[in-house]
């Protein structure tokens, strides 16, 4: 009897751990599955950028690329990450030159090539960014395990719930690892470093 009992404990404590661990991912905007370079993670795409330009997983092959899903109207996460991108790419000196750097939106709806263009003139001009149909952006996120969701607004319109790594993929388009939201410099530039050698 007393096995059971603490075998029941041990149960519904186990649940309770996975919870906050499912919870905390999601809160921090990690993929789902991030455990190292063999994490298939990334895909092939073929999405617009900035200026109407049709983009291929063709055109980021031969360099290292690092990739972060947004939106224009984000308020916080996006302007956050692509001031810290600038940021880091300026720290990089030459070697932020051996990079692709992509945003693509989850929000295809409101994210054309335009706005894109007047989104990104606040940030580094080296950022690309890249926007799809309704039915693209769905597949490039599952691609790379990015979590997204539509959020009503109760005065009208929406907003969107999203991920907030950056994704790092080698030149082969190899899944290397991710930066975390509000990383600290440090750490970040030594990841794009070794990025760039890898």
């Amino acid at each position: 009897m007393d096995r059971r009992i603490a075998l029941a404990g041990l149960v519904v404590a186990a649940l309770g751990l996975a919870s906050v661990v499912a919870f905390e991912t999601r809160s921090i905007g990690s993929p789902a599955v991030v455990s190292g370079p063999s994490t298939r993670i990334g895909g092939p795409l073929i999405l617009v950028d900035q200026h109407g330009r049709v983009i291929t997983d063709r055109d980021l092959e031969g360099k290292p690329t690092v990739v972060f899903f947004g939106f224009t109207y984000c308020p916080e996460v996006c302007p956050t990450t692509l001031t810290a991108l600038t940021a880091w790419m300026k720290a990089l000196g030459p070697d932020a030159d051996k990079l692709n750097v992509v945003y693509v939106t989850i929000d295809p709806e409101r994210d054309t090539p335009k706005q894109l263009a007047l989104y990104l003139s606040s940030f580094d001009p080296r950022i690309r960014g890249l926007t799809g149909t309704p039915a693209q952006i769905p597949q490039i996120a599952h691609e790379y395990g990015v979590y997204y969701q539509k959020i009503p607004l109760s005065g009208g319109g929406y907003t969107m719930d999203h991920s907030s790594a950056v994704y790092l993929m080698d030149a082969r388009s190899a899944f290397e690892g991710v930066i975390g939201y509000q990383e600290p410099t440090p750490q970040a530039l030594a990841q794009l470093r070794a990025l760039v050698r890898a």
